[in-house]
């Protein structure tokens, strides 16, 4: 109970700091604080498989936030593997269409990885009406996605979709869209 007490204590006291600091500080210490919050890890192999797909970079960014918590050897219940979380068959899929520099065999690796989640999010991007599809699509799946936008108690025209009928991927665009607009706005250009 004593090392409890002392944890939430020393929390306590770097809260009251920063309370403080933004204080006297205005908008650097909190800019400060949610670029820890909001990191750009892997910024060279993000920025080069970002421009190769022709993708934001912090819509990139948001999707490894959301799926990894930026933990290259992070590993879902699924299976899905690595910084942008993969499956074992997507990212055979993904590395036989656009093969890694490196040859593309270990979804750990963080390039391969990046590589062939950065080739998903710009074919699920050219594929649906726009980011919101292509990221429940990312979290569920394209026939589940494909499904749901032919069904009118989803989609109303068949292109978006008004009703995602699974919590969790409804829960996860919400949070890939606020990443983004974090990172959009921590990192302008």
């Amino acid at each position: 109970m004593k090392k409890r007490t002392r944890v939430l204590a020393a929390a306590l006291a770097v809260l009251a700091l920063l309370a403080v600091g933004a204080v006297m500080n205005g908008p650097e210490i909190s800019g400060w604080v949610l670029r820890q919050m909001y990191p750009r890890r892997f910024s060279e192999a993000v920025s080069r498989e970002a421009a190769e797909f022709g993708l934001p970079e912090g819509l990139v960014y948001a999707v490894i936030r959301a799926e990894s918590g930026f933990d290259p050897r992070a590993r879902s219940r699924a299976g899905a593997k690595g910084l942008m979380q993969l499956t074992d068959e997507t990212f055979r899929w993904m590395a036989e269409e656009h093969p890694p520099e490196n040859g593309g065999g270990d979804s750990y690796d963080v390039d391969d990885n990046l590589h062939c989640g950065c080739a998903l999010l710009r074919r699920l991007l050219d594929h649906y009406s726009g980011p919101e599809v292509a990221l429940a699509a990312y979290n569920a799946g394209m026939g589940n996605v494909d499904g749901w936008l032919t069904d009118s108690g989803h989609s109303p025209d068949g292109s978006t979709l008004m009703n995602i009928p699974f919590p969790e991927t409804s829960a996860y665009v919400k949070k890939v869209m606020e990443n983004w607009r974090v990172y959009e706005k921590l990192y302008p250009g």
